[in-house]
């Protein structure tokens, strides 16, 4: 929904604020904010701390959060949420047989994800047993602006949406490698756009490079975005882009057409 239809939903009478705040509120917590105290929350959402405070004391009743001397939580129950979610709609579990035979051929990682705000979110995943230092799984979000998912998604929204996406965006800093330069990102996305695939070299995480290139629907569209993620200690630029990426285009074609022909048969 566009920012313009959302601000006009919120003057109708349709609209339940508390629901929209109570949905700040979990979404406040992340990855790096795994704990927070009410006024971290109030600071986060930009809600007042009252308001805060009964929002995630309602959450705790409700069993959805946990507290610790002043600490709040996040508990198993708001897994609900996202297995509602994959329950009603899974469609990406298409995506899985294609996604296990790249990892089959490559031995590297393997993930679907769609544009989220500002973020990227995993849908699907599939992974090696090698352990790395980030833990991803469905659900996980990530920066758009520092990932090769987020580079392919970021690259074919229109020009409207993409120059609002640059507008707003807080450009920080991860590695040395992270651009942070808004001419330079966007000069990067044109790339990507024209060559169909975009990669990553530790822009996100010192040590870890990845591919991706786009999954369309039956018109062309992208819908999503899977990539290849691995070690770069391990897997050079050149192999991922000689050796997988063919294998990763050929697999997110695979995955489009049997997306395509579900839908169709749906309809």
């Amino acid at each position: 929904m566009s920012t313009e239809k959302l601000d006009n939903f919120k003057e109708s009478g349709d609209y339940i604020q508390s629901l929209d705040r109570g949905l700040q509120v979990i979404q406040a917590f992340s990855q790096n904010n795994k704990t927070l105290t009410i006024s971290d929350v109030s600071k986060i959402t930009g809600l007042s701390r009252p308001t805060a405070r009964r929002i995630l004391l309602t959450l705790e009743h409700l069993g959805f959060a946990e507290a610790n001397n002043g600490l709040f939580s996040l508990t198993a129950r708001t897994l609900s949420l996202g297995y509602a979610y994959l329950s009603s709609n899974n469609k990406w579990s298409i995506a899985h047989p294609f996604m296990r035979d790249f990892v089959h051929k490559t031995g590297e990682s393997c993930s679907i994800s769609i544009l989220d705000g500002t973020d990227i979110i995993y849908v699907a995943r599939v992974s090696t047993k090698r352990i790395m230092s980030i833990n991803l799984d469905v659900g996980s979000k990530l920066p758009a602006y520092a990932t090769s998912m987020g580079h392919v998604l970021l690259a074919n929204l229109s020009q409207e949406k993409l120059e609002k996406y640059l507008n707003n965006l807080h450009l920080k800093k991860f590695t040395d490698k992270t651009i942070v330069d808004k001419d330079q990102l966007r000069m990067t996305l044109e790339e990507v756009r024209a060559n169909n695939w975009g990669g990553v070299d530790q822009q996100f995480e010192e040590g870890l490079r990845s591919i991706a290139t786009p999954i369309r629907d039956i018109n062309g569209k992208v819908i999503a975005a899977i990539n290849c993620s691995a070690h770069a200690g391990r897997i050079s630029k050149e192999v991922l882009i000689k050796e997988f990426l063919p294998i990763l285009q050929e697999n997110a074609s695979r995955i489009s057409e049997a997306m395509n022909i579900v839908n169709s048969s749906n309809n």
